[in-house]
């Protein structure tokens, strides 16, 4: 796991090297462990690694070329699962190193553009072909890993965050009023724009190919299987279980140690599960609570990791964190997602790299790949028909200065549902959008921030062909979501409680800024983000109200703390209240 970045300009001059320093010194916390640089003509890629697999010779970028540094060049940020499968097909190919990308770079050399269709893995991949002179970039299919990019007259630039983008002089941090709705108003943004004007995200499963700095071609790898469910044969728990401990295994390849995120619920106790039958080992697993307020899964998680021989370490975050670290975490979500579980993923994060663990794995994908959500339950209602679409209700209710905010997500049901059930329609949105541009993000910027890698094993080729295509009634009913995992998981870990109801990983926020809402409400109406968008009664009305309804003071409050970083440039070291008077203070 890495930062990666790079230049093709328009007219072959040589990129500027204090920019491609910028862009370096930005993304350093993705890669502690060292830094590659390639420059030939107009083209330049960068990458700071994070050491995972082939310490010794595993640096970037890695050459196809018969002279060392020379030929075809590649830079990967993530990880390879197959890579011990595209090595034993490649015979005749003089492997250079022991790196899990090095088999992206020759399955280019023989496959051109399309070369990404062979990898099992979690990537954003760029590589500069000299003799066609084209730089590609791939992404894969779920978007685990995100790279965002520029294309304009002075040519085309990527890089892992949007941050370094505009840190290193290739963007302004300008808004975008339709994403900045959609972020209010839904949690998070759609589509390939970002918030960023002029920044936009290489789409998940989406291969450019790049000449002259300018894009000349686009490909598609599909992350989810095309059709209806599929009858399940009389062996459907056996079938999961096989594709299950292989994804895992698949997952657990690593030179460095690795642990788990584990909370009291189903889906990381199934991780747990299959983690300690793949290796025999004792795990050490992660977990956070709240101190004081809130649910708190913690106990429930220390059980289940002694019922399975496991460390369970605990990570308690209290009030006062939340108001000393929330700009420090809302600065860390460039990309930004005003989900609150940002909040104990950051935490998790910076005890796994104090805790010696460079990677961890987590439950994310299984809601939505086996049909954990009640939204996916009304699908299968009586009444679903007079029922509310998903994500019709918005966050802050209706404001004029967000209109216009479900334009984006609006008839994907439609277009993504053709030719599939009513479940497989919901399930389609969420792994189209929600998942890539909320759940990955906030892993891929928590976990980063800190320098560990977070991988996610429901979210795999395999897995999701059998998931997907399971039939409705093995996925949701009226009472529960995720039947068949529930099964599978009742008999591979029985302590698991399989059909406990889902609780979800929520941080009190609720009741956080209800405690401050009095001294609270005139900072935050006061800030240029939010004094754009609501008036000094409203936002005081949110706050008020913050306990029973945490959401709105919750996105509320991110976004203040997120524009102050990302729009106004401040330093996020201090705590809420201080940030926010910082903002008032440059504002006059």
């Amino acid at each position: 796991m890495c930062g990666l970045a790079g230049v093709m300009t328009r007219d072959g001059a040589a990129p500027d090297p204090a920019m491609l320093d910028r862009l370096l010194a930005a993304l350093a916390h993705r890669g502690p462990d060292g830094q590659g640089r390639l420059v030939r003509g107009g083209v330049a890629l960068l990458h700071a690694r994070l050491a995972i697999v082939d310490l010794a010779t595993g640096d970037q970028p890695l050459f196809a070329g018969t002279e060392p540094g020379t030929g075809t060049a590649l830079v990967c940020n993530g990880e390879i699962y197959n890579n011990p499968a595209l090595r034993a097909a490649m015979p005749a190919t003089r492997f250079r190193t022991r790196s899990d990308c090095e088999p992206a770079l020759w399955r280019y050399m023989e496959d051109g553009a399309r070369f990404a269709d062979a990898l099992r893995g979690m990537y954003a991949i760029a590589i500069h072909d000299p003799d066609q002179g084209r730089l590609v970039l791939a992404r894969d299919p779920f978007g685990i890993k995100q790279l965002y990019y520029i294309a304009d007259d002075r040519g085309f630039f990527f890089a892992s965050e949007p941050q370094a983008l505009i840190a290193a002089g290739l963007a302004a941090p300008g808004i975008d009023a339709r994403a900045r709705a959609e972020l209010l108003q839904l949690k998070f943004t759609t589509g390939a724009a970002t918030i960023f004007p002029g920044i936009t995200r290489l789409l998940p499963g989406e291969t450019l190919v790049v000449e002259r700095g300018a894009i000349v071609a686009r490909h598609h790898r599909a992350a989810l299987p095309e059709g209806p469910p599929r009858p399940l044969g009389n062996d459907g728990v056996a079938a999961l279980d096989r594709v299950l401990l292989d994804s895992v295994t698949a997952h657990l390849q690593s030179d460095v140690p690795y642990g788990l995120f584990l909370s009291g619920g189903i889906d990381s106790a199934a991780v747990l599960a299959l983690m300690h039958r793949a290796t025999g080992q004792r795990i050490h697993a992660l977990t956070c609570g709240w101190d004081g307020v809130g649910v708190d899964e913690t106990g429930e998680a220390a059980r289940l990791a002694a019922a399975q021989g496991a460390v369970c370490e605990r990570v308690a975050m209290g009030e006062a964190d939340f108001w000393a670290l929330a700009p420090r975490i809302a600065a860390a979500i460039d990309d930004p997602t005003a989900d609150a579980a940002v909040l104990p993923t950051w935490m998790l994060g910076r005890a796994a790299r104090a805790a010696g663990l460079k990677v961890t794995l987590c439950g994310e994908g299984a809601d939505e790949l086996f049909g954990g959500y009640a939204r996916y339950r009304k699908q299968r209602s009586p009444w679903r028909w007079f029922t509310r679409p998903p994500r019709s209700r918005a966050v802050l209710g209706e404001v004029p200065a967000l209109a216009g905010w479900r334009d984006g997500i609006a008839g994907l049901d439609h277009r993504l549902g053709a030719g599939r059930s009513a479940v497989q329609a919901a399930q389609a949105v969420d792994i189209a959008e929600w998942l890539p541009n909320d759940l990955l993000v906030k892993l891929d910027r928590c976990l980063m921030a800190h320098g560990v890698e977070g991988r996610t094993p429901f979210l795999d080729p395999a897995v999701a062909g059998f998931a997907f295509t399971l039939p409705d009634a093995a996925k949701v009913d009226l009472r529960f979501g995720k039947k068949l995992l529930r099964r599978w998981l009742a008999g591979a870990f029985p302590q698991a409680g399989a059909f406990a109801r889902k609780k979800g990983f929520k941080p009190p926020v609720g009741a956080w800024i209800a405690a401050r809402a009095e001294s609270l409400a005139p900072l935050l109406a006061a800030q240029p983000g939010i004094a754009a968008v609501l008036g000094r009664a409203e936002v005081a009305a949110r706050l008020a109200r913050a306990e029973a309804a945490p959401q709105p003071a919750w996105s509320l409050l991110f976004y203040g703390l997120w524009h102050c970083r990302h729009a106004m440039g401040l330093d996020p070291s201090g705590d809420v209240h201080g940030v926010l008077r910082a903002a008032q203070q440059s504002s006059r």
